[in-house]
């Protein structure tokens, strides 16, 4: 990992769904260098045009799934996630207006689905896997959901969401 990690800011994009909200989830593309196939949220480098942190995460969602920021009300942040592959990623929690329309950049996501955000209230979810990390045997908490299995980091920004949404009253 690289001494200073790089600057990255990912959208936790919660759905405002009248019944129910729900997070908008992407699988990446296979083919990616870094991170392929897994399940994140949209985001990416923060470039030299952003005008910051939220700048950035809206920036990466129009190009990688279409969503104007317009449709975007941003909310707040999760704690900062470093990872191995050397970013420091900055979660920008916001809410979506219903009403948007996708156009999902196949040379980066596979797949956008999404996950009821009530999913995340129970425990039982989130499941303890043992995994080697560059050569450390270490456990982390993967997330479960219809086939899928959400793990690293963006597991991390679950697990976070999911203590938030305890402690909403």
């Amino acid at each position: 990992m690289p001494s200073e990690p790089r600057a990255a800011a990912v959208l936790v994009p919660i759905i405002d769904h009248p019944q129910a909200p729900s997070l908008l989830m992407t699988t990446r593309a296979g083919h990616l260098r870094q991170h392929a196939g897994q399940i994140s949220f949209p985001g990416g480098g923060i470039e030299a045009g952003d005008d910051d942190v939220i700048g950035a995460a809206l920036r990466e969602t129009r190009e990688e799934i279409g969503i104007d920021s317009s449709f975007v009300q941003p909310l707040g942040f999760l704690p900062d996630q470093i990872v191995l592959t050397g970013f420091r990623i900055t979660p920008v929690v916001a809410l979506v207006r219903p009403g948007f329309s996708l156009r999902v950049d196949s040379t980066e996501v596979a797949e956008v689905f999404e996950m009821p955000l009530e999913y995340l209230s129970r425990a039982e979810n989130f499941r303890s896997t043992q995994r080697v990390l560059r050569g450390v045997e270490v456990t982390l908490k993967d997330v479960h959901f219809e086939g899928r299995v959400v793990w690293g980091a963006t597991a991390g920004m679950l697990q976070i969401l999911h203590a938030a949404l305890l402690q909403e009253p």
